[in-house]
């Protein structure tokens, strides 16, 4: 997330659209209201913000602008770092990779969650949800091959498939339940995959948390503005198959001063952007096999589309999106074609979240939970 953000930054200013997270891709705003056309939602803009919970209706189903009323706005949990490295276990995935994972046990009945982060992030990336999720389900998070405290082997080609077979074994040996799984970003996309690709009923729904495209950006090849990015996507994927080019990029691109600038970006609520989070996403980019995982996920094949993949999903799916987010905008190719899902498919549920970034979980939790637990009882309960 972070570290690939300031990658870019550090080999050019216009190559910073190609080393983003997934599907990066430039967005307008405007200060007047305005109606959005062309999504499955009316998505109203104004300089006042919207009253709490008003909806707007299309068909038999509702999308709500969400925002945090600063009057209500409650105080959520955190969990320190410290505290989550310490309930971490480790877990060997085809016995040779040592993969981390955190679990925090309920007596509920409920079906346990599983959450997944996204690139450049970690367990501790969920530290704002998981003691409010632990009250009524058993909380499952995983470090995927490569970040956070799981392996970084040398050599190992990573991809989207890998994560979501990774994913998958992990349900069918550890968790050995029907699973919702929650992802963010590349981590959502693995989520998608594995969800389309489980024949076992281990996947009982899926929460969607601003959706990749792919692993990186040659995901997006039907965009006009990748399309002119392409020649500088492919001497990106060049020069950092340099090691002396991509050591540097990459020292420069992990420097606290320039995570904290580019995560201050892709956050709405600036304040949740603090040194805690920085430390989330640098500490593990010091690692043995940091910088080669960063190349070849960068320089990797995209992998599987979600246009491709979400027609093939029955199960309930909760989309919630960030209308903030710099790197998977709204009005881009992925945006729209979620925005599109709820008027098309009866088992997706969309909210846009009003003034939230990429990284909705961590940028306003509260916003995420009064449309998360509420659609979770609902998903447990049926």
């Amino acid at each position: 997330m972070g570290i690939k953000m300031a990658a870019a930054t550090v080999l050019h200013d216009v190559a910073a659209a190609c080393l983003r997270p997934p599907h990066s891709l430039p967005r307008t705003t405007a200060k007047e209201p305005r109606l959005k056309p062309g999504l499955a939602f009316p998505h109203l803009y104004g300089n006042k913000l919207p009253v709490l919970g008003r909806g707007y209706g299309v068909g038999n189903r509702s999308f709500i602008t969400c925002y945090v009323d600063p009057s209500t706005e409650s105080r959520v949990s955190v969990l320190g770092v410290s505290q989550i490295k310490e309930q971490c276990s480790k877990w060997q995935w085809k016995g040779r990779y040592s993969i981390n994972y955190f679990v925090s046990s309920s007596s509920s009945t409920n079906p346990p969650l599983l959450l997944v982060h996204g690139f450049g992030a970690s367990i501790p990336h969920w530290r704002r949800n998981i003691d409010t999720l632990a009250q009524d389900y058993t909380v499952y998070a995983i470090d995927l091959l490569g970040f956070g405290a799981s392996d970084k082997p040398q050599g190992f080609s990573y991809s989207m498939e890998a994560w979501a077979e990774l994913i998958l074994d992990f349900l069918n040996e550890v968790v050995q339940k029907p699973t919702v799984l929650i992802g963010n970003s590349v981590g959502s996309l693995a989520c998608v995959i594995a969800a389309s690709e489980s024949s076992q009923n281990l996947v009982r729904g899926i929460v969607l948390l601003n959706c990749a495209g792919g692993m990186n950006n040659k995901a997006i090849v039907d965009d006009w503005r990748i399309k002119l990015l392409l020649p500088l996507l492919w001497l990106v994927d060049f020069l950092l198959k340099q090691r002396r080019i991509a050591t540097a990029v990459f020292e420069r691109a992990k420097q606290r001063d320039n995570l904290r600038n580019i995560l201050l970006s892709v956050y709405g609520n600036k304040e949740s952007v603090d040194d805690e989070l920085v430390e989330i996403i640098n500490g593990p980019a010091n690692d043995e096999g940091a910088l080669d995982a960063f190349v070849s996920i960068i320089t990797g094949p995209p992998g599987p589309n979600p246009v491709q993949l979400m027609p093939r999903i029955n199960l309930p799916v909760l989309v919630l999106w960030g209308d903030q987010d710099p790197f998977t905008p709204i009005d881009g190719p992925v945006g729209k074609y979620f925005s599109s899902l709820p008027s098309k498919s009866s088992n997706v549920s969309l909210y846009m979240l009003e003034g939230v970034g990429h990284c909705p979980h961590d940028d306003k939790p509260d916003l995420v939970h009064q449309k998360l637990l509420p659609w979770l009882a609902q998903v447990t309960a049926s």
